[in-house]
């Protein structure tokens, strides 16, 4: 803080006592993010069209990127003294606290090896149980009920509305990493005006499922190809108020998922032609979207993005500049996804609909297709490894697996005796 010109105190160092908090005002957001982007700006980085709170800065070896939220800011660069020069930077113009290695960053655990980085939110998890003192209940094997259809007149009117609504944003926030939450989540969201006990008997089974493997996330190879590989999915009229259908989508950078979405459609679709041609839309602008990133981030694409749709109507109307009557109500999205089609953006390709990916982003899913759909998102649980535990060949010994195993199989038989007496 500087004294206005013109004040004349009656000690040296005096300095004014302000009747209001700078933090709390409106416009400090706005004060802050100005301050910081101007300084940046001045050291010669770059603010990225596709996303303001990213700035990059050189190429190669020499590259670093900053990413930025509110006052937590995240730095990546190949080369460490660029990192120390910049944090030296920042604590020459704004006080810094350094963090170090990234390890918790905005509710997200992230760890990182030499086989790559995974991320959860398992701590996250355990206090939303612990809130609604669900650490001890029973766990089930999915987040929803298979072809269950909630309705705002099922059920009967809770009294805690605020505390539904502080459940479900939550859960939202929770979906950054959980991927297989996004279906129930979506659905629930949609009665955060008048919740009945029915969708609150929802919401407490996603708890039950998140207690199963709190610590569930997604794991990025280090080793990973620079190939973008989409699944588009859509489930035509499955609102049973408004008959709106449901997009779907996931997109994969190799084999590491980087960008899912499950949302109701605006309009309602006269067929399923309709409704899987507007989910292709979403994605496409989706895949434009994380094509500039990349640019940003200088990595280049040099294969168009991989489109894969179960549904053939689709991807004829979207190769076939003829059927004229059945796209004149489809005229913009049409127009999206012919001309990226043709600047070889993206490339259509079908595919069966047991092969669809993304059907877990559309509809509740039973066991066994839910496993497998969980299995193909790439997700990892660091904090429960597989039953028996997880050998590494690599440090543990012959000797000792041996050792295990005995050991098992001595629980094991005693068990045995146990039930038998």
């Amino acid at each position: 803080m500087e004294l206005p010109p013109g004040f004349k105190g009656e000690k040296p160092g005096q300095v004014c006592q302000l009747l209001r908090s700078l933090y709390g005002l409106k416009q400090a957001s706005r004060q802050w993010n100005s301050k910081l982007s101007s300084s940046l700006l001045s050291r010669g980085f770059k603010q990225a069209q596709s996303d303001p709170s990213l700035f990059t800065k050189g190429c190669g070896s020499d590259f670093i990127a900053i990413l930025i939220y509110v006052d937590d800011i995240l730095i990546s660069s190949p080369d460490m003294c660029l990192i120390n020069e910049l944090k030296a930077f920042l604590d020459s113009t704004f006080k810094i606290k350094d963090l170090g290695k990234q390890g918790y960053f905005l509710g997200i655990e992230a760890h990182r090896t030499e086989a790559g980085l995974n991320l959860c939110q398992r701590k996250y998890a355990l206090d939303i149980l612990a809130e609604e003192c669900f650490l001890h209940c029973k766990p089930v094997s999915t987040p929803m009920v298979p072809g269950h259809k909630l309705t705002k007149d099922s059920g009967t009117s809770i009294t805690d509305i605020s505390g539904y609504r502080r459940l479900i944003g939550r859960l939202l926030y929770l979906t950054a990493t959980r991927l297989d939450l996004s279906y129930a989540i979506q659905q629930l969201s949609q009665f955060v005006d008048a919740p009945t006990d029915v969708h609150l008997a929802a919401a407490h089974r996603i708890l039950r499922y998140i207690k199963k493997s709190p610590g569930q996330g997604l794991f990025y190879p280090a080793n990973n190809s620079l190939q973008l590989n989409t699944f588009s999915d859509s489930d035509w009229g499955s609102c049973l108020e408004t008959r709106k259908s449901i997009t779907g989508f996931c997109v994969f950078l190799g084999s590491a998922l980087v960008s899912w979405k499950s949302k109701k459609q605006a309009t309602v679709s006269r067929s399923s032609s309709e409704a899987e041609y507007r989910a292709l839309a979403a994605t496409v602008c989706e895949i434009q979207w994380i094509t500039f990133l990349l640019r940003d981030l200088q990595a280049q694409l040099n294969k168009p993005a991989a489109l894969f749709c179960d549904n053939k109507s689709a991807i004829a109307i979207a190769e076939n500049h003829v059927f004229h009557e059945r796209t004149k109500h489809l005229d913009i999205d049409c127009h999206i996804v012919r001309e990226k089609i043709s600047q070889g953006l993206v490339k259509l390709l079908s595919v069966s609909s047991a092969a669809q990916v993304a059907d877990g982003f559309t509809k509740a899913l039973p066991i066994s297709l839910f496993q497998t759909f969980i299995s193909k998102m790439g997700t990892h649980d660091l904090h429960t490894p597989a039953y028996g535990g997880y050998w590494r060949t690599r440090h543990v010994s012959k000797e000792r697996k041996k050792a295990t195993v005995c050991n098992r199989l001595t629980k094991i038989c005693y068990m045995f005796v146990m039930i038998t007496v």
